[in-house]
């Protein structure tokens, strides 16, 4: 069974927060920024984020532009790819966005949210427990067993952490944006936690370009 290629993606100020202190989300990218993110989601086989993240931005995770959608469905794939979340209490609301567009979606979830996440979302989505805690390797080895190639994950701070401190990201998509946050409670890119090698392992920087005022950085995390 191969495990599907982990491509982390994120937008960060440049003092390294990924929104601000606000009730609604706080803009970081720009127009071309986000034409490249809707690229690498046509590329990918499905899109993750965190169950908190669907409770925050309300995002709809689709493939935006007519002509990707179109050569996604000429190469035999669906117009969209798989949305994903993950929760560990089943904490689920149907009335998001994430629900209701796009194409198949998948709850994973632990053994105690299971019932929880069926009766929110059961309908409208498969929700596979994954034992006492979610377990990311076991959550990508499900999603190689369903044929997913290449796995987007879009957030939060709490689920980047979690593939990094286990060591499973493959790439990491850093747009930096030209802003201060500045608040101290704001979300960042990751949360504190061990990771492999600490803070003496150095990531293999692949690339880096201009978007307009925005700057993308590619990290191998594994090289």
């Amino acid at each position: 069974m191969t495990r599907p290629y982990v491509l982390l993606s994120v937008a960060v100020s440049v003092d390294g927060y990924i929104d601000d202190r606000g009730a609604q989300r706080f803009p970081l990218s720009n127009a071309e920024d986000f034409d490249h993110v809707d690229q690498a989601r046509a590329e990918s086989g499905a899109i993750l984020v965190g169950a908190t993240t669907i409770r925050r931005d309300n995002p709809r995770l689709l493939v935006r532009h007519p002509r990707r959608r179109a050569d996604r469905v000429a190469r035999g794939r669906p117009e969209h790819p798989v949305k994903v979340t993950v929760t560990a209490s089943g904490d689920l609301d149907r009335r998001h966005d994430f629900w209701h567009r796009g194409g198949d979606k998948l709850v994973y979830t632990t053994d105690s949210g299971r019932a929880r996440a069926t009766a929110a979302v059961g309908d409208l989505a498969e929700v596979v427990p994954l034992g006492g805690a979610v377990d990311f390797g076991a959550l990508l080895d499900d999603l190689g067993a369903r044929g997913v190639d290449r796995l987007m994950v879009e957030g939060g701070g709490t689920i980047h952490t979690a593939f990094l401190a286990a060591g499973l990201a493959d790439e990491i998509r850093m747009a930096v944006a030209p802003m201060l946050i500045g608040q101290a409670a704001a979300p960042r890119f990751v949360n504190p936690a061990e990771f492999p090698g600490g803070p003496a392992r150095r990531f293999h920087l692949a690339d880096v370009a201009k978007l307009g005022d925005v700057a993308v950085l590619r990290y191998f995390p594994k090289s």
